[in-house]
């Protein structure tokens, strides 16, 4: 069975129902934009080859990941020109509606922000799930503790983010000449800000570095802070719930296959594994 970031070989779990688990946030996207089923394979596709081209930044230029760009935007363009003709109820037919002062979005608008829904909605969310089984399995004394009481599971998907944030950093330009720790960065500068670090300073969390599915408070900013919060932090977060629980219900005995040392998902502002073999059995 092949999970948003991991593969896992189920037992006796229906194959349909644990494909919806464990393809969760994609199923909920594309439902949103009204994206038939047959399409969120290539969806998914899409979603990590635009995360991965943030590599350019770097220096790594993927010629793969431009073309799941333009494919990507040449889809979304004939599902608005669909929807221009037969509105649906979905976000496009939302989006095309949407109007402010008598000015309506360009179809430059809804195709960014259709965009950003598929990658910020996907990408994210599938490698905080991930993320929590990895993490969980490393620490087996907290995965019989949430096992026992399945109340912490709000306070441990809190920690998998601060601990394993799936976004590790996030560009932002200088508005204007700063200093920062002694280095000074210049007006109109791209900066990058590491949330993952962030999420570990040990003046901030008390044993940073330790993964603790109590902690309280944890104040870290996994899904940004002030005007740049995600909107979707609260899709994400039961989105996450509903799949962990689902796991934490119906796979006793869950454990890695090997301890061989796992690829890191593509594209360094995130934070995931491109698969993570398990097995369990009753």
């Amino acid at each position: 069975m092949y999970g948003p970031c991991f593969p896992i070989k189920p037992a006796s779990l229906p194959a349909t129902a644990m494909e919806k688990v464990l393809n969760l946030p994609v199923i909920v996207i594309a439902e949103l934009l009204g994206i038939p089923s047959e399409d969120r394979d290539r969806f998914k596709h899409w979603s990590d080859e635009v995360v991965a081209s943030a590599n350019a930044v770097v220096g790594e230029v993927n010629a793969e990941s431009q073309q799941a760009l333009m494919e990507m935007h040449a889809y979304f363009r004939e599902i608005i020109a669909k929807r221009r003709i037969h509105p649906q109820d979905d976000l496009v037919s939302a989006l095309l509606l949407a109007e402010e002062e008598q000015q309506q979005l360009s179809e430059h608008d809804i195709l960014a922000f259709c965009s950003l829904l598929l990658v910020a909605g996907n990408e994210t969310t599938t490698n905080l799930i991930g993320n929590a089984v990895l993490t969980l399995l490393e620490h087996p004394e907290q995965w019989d503790q949430l096992r026992n009481d399945p109340q912490l599971l709000p306070s441990a998907i809190e920690e998998v983010l601060r601990y394993r944030s799936p976004v590790q950093a996030m560009f932002r330009t200088a508005k204007e000449e700063l200093e920062i720790g002694g280095q000074t960065i210049a007006a109109g500068s791209r900066v990058v800000a590491w949330i993952g670090s962030a999420n570990r300073d040990e003046q901030k969390f008390m044993n940073a570095h330790t993964f603790d599915i109590t902690r309280n408070p944890n104040p870290h900013i996994a899904f940004g802070h002030g005007i740049h919060f995600c909107l979707g932090a609260p899709l994400a977060r039961l989105e996450a719930r509903v799949a962990i629980r689902v796991i934490l219900d119906r796979l006793p005995n869950l454990q890695r296959i090997n301890q061989d040392l796992l690829r890191p998902a593509r594209g360094f502002i995130v934070h995931g594994v491109e698969s993570l073999p398990l097995r369990f059995h009753y």
